[in-house]
């Protein structure tokens, strides 16, 4: 039995209902919460491993909501909203928010979005202070004591922007970031916005640490947004 608490926050009964019955149908706990006051209550009290939230409350826009959340939890964020402009989803991500699922939603991807989310909590919840000098996802291994980027064993000669790059997606697999979280993070905050030049590094970051020409295994685009560091099943890539 999946023992993830959830915490769905959403006004629409319908929309909720069906949420909780896919988790039902997983074995999945979860809690409810129609309101943002009542979103933010719940995840103070309860300690959910995820949030599964809607933008549109009635008392609380999400991205408040998220914004209150990150100033003391990491825990994964996922919207799931109606709105579907690139500017409410960068609002959203460059907030705090883990992942952006638009409505309506495949129940299929919902629960592909929560499993991605859960294995990053795992991830995190495994390493111990001697792990946390080493990262390897795949054939791609990092060792930030020593400043080094390997694939299937062998060093990866990257630039120093290329380096810190890498390990800003390696530090956050499995979530969205966006172009002005990255600028800021990589450049500092002199930086407003240079999405072009960010998209001449990752093109050559990718060239470096993609198996494949072409194919996203390991650096995926969300075209207009940012970008995501995808963690592979054990397995992936000789």
């Amino acid at each position: 039995m999946n023992k993830a608490l959830i915490l769905v926050v959403e006004d629409d009964v319908a929309v909720g209902n069906l949420i909780a019955t896919t988790l039902e149908t997983q074995n999945y706990q979860y809690h409810r919460a129609n309101t943002g006051a009542g979103a933010v209550l719940e995840a103070l009290s309860c300690r959910p491993d995820v949030m599964l939230l809607d933008l549109g409350l009635p008392d609380m826009d999400g991205v408040e909501i998220i914004t209150k959340v990150r100033a003391w939890s990491n825990m994964p964020i996922i919207v799931v909203s109606a709105r579907s402009e690139d500017s409410d989803k960068v609002a959203a991500l460059d907030a705090g928010a883990d992942d952006y699922l638009t409505k309506p939603f495949s129940i299929d991807e919902l629960l592909a979005r929560l499993r991605v989310a859960l294995r990053r909590v795992r991830y995190d919840n495994q390493k111990t202070s001697a792990e946390a000098s080493i990262y390897e996802n795949g054939a791609l291994k990092i060792d930030y004591a020593a400043g080094c980027a390997y694939r299937g064993g062998e060093e990866i000669h990257l630039t120093p922007i290329e380096y810190k790059l890498l390990c800003l997606l390696a530090k956050n697999t499995g979530k969205v970031l966006t172009h002005n979280y990255i600028l800021r993070e990589v450049w500092g905050g002199a930086v407003v916005s240079d999405t072009p030049s960010l998209r001449v590094f990752m093109a050559t970051l990718r060239k470096k640490i993609e198996p494949e020409p072409g194919r996203q295994q390991y650096i995926q685009t969300h075209i207009g947004i940012g970008y995501r560091m995808l963690r592979q099943k054990n397995g992936d890539e000789a």
